[in-house]
């Protein structure tokens, strides 16, 4: 897995500039009971660049938002001091509304704004099959019905239903149903909850994976 500290820092004057994280960083490196050096060894930075993103000097890069967030046990939302109104705990079946992207169809399995995203899916034969995709977060999928056809780098896996996969976001992935009939899915992927966050979909027309 990459580094996050090779990874371009956020310019702080452009207009992808993130909210100022610098006090949030502090206070859960604090509550989570990491010193600056502990912290930073585990997030892959020097104590220096961990101390320059905590007193504001530095902005941080997305991802590795990602990585000081699952150190500290908590959400990239928390780290840029966003509030969530309270949200039930259960989501209803009949509250899952279908949504359809790039010919897959997705069923929201999960509350918004969570660090991860729940979703039922339902993959046709031919659909994406030949999209490679990388990004940052991990996956975890588990197959209900048919067979799921997975690449994983230069790996292909082939997983029946009751079979899991559970993988670093950044490998290069493709997922693609086996049998004419398609495949059901259970995925969960842990996701950049922030205002530049998307959900994890496919393509639509006119959109590069």
């Amino acid at each position: 897995m990459s580094s996050p500290e090779i990874e371009p820092e956020a310019d702080s004057t452009g207009p992808q500039a993130l909210p100022v994280v610098a006090p949030q960083l502090r206070a859960l490196r604090r509550r989570a009971s990491l010193t600056l050096e502990a912290a930073a060894r585990t997030a892959g930075l020097s104590p220096a660049h961990l101390s320059r993103l905590e007193t504001g000097q530095r902005q941080p890069s997305l991802p590795m938002l990602l990585a000081l967030a699952r150190i500290y046990g908590t959400t990239v939302s928390e780290l840029l001091g966003e509030t969530v109104a309270d949200r039930d705990a259960v989501v209803r079946a009949a509250d899952m509304e279908p949504t359809t992207a790039g010919g897959w169809t997705y069923w929201q399995a999960g509350a918004p704004g969570r660090g991860m995203q729940a979703l039922r899916v339902h993959v046709p034969y031919g659909a994406q099959g030949d999209i490679v995709r990388v990004h940052p977060g991990e996956e975890w999928l588990h197959v209900l019905e048919g067979r799921l056809r997975l690449q994983l780098g230069d790996t292909t896996h082939r997983l029946a239903p009751g079979d899991s996969a559970h993988f670093d976001s950044l490998t290069p992935h493709r997922i693609a149903a086996q049998d004419q009939g398609g495949v059901e899915l259970l995925f969960v992927h842990t996701l950049l909850q922030s205002p530049t966050a998307t959900l994890c979909l496919g393509p639509t027309p006119g959109e590069t994976p």
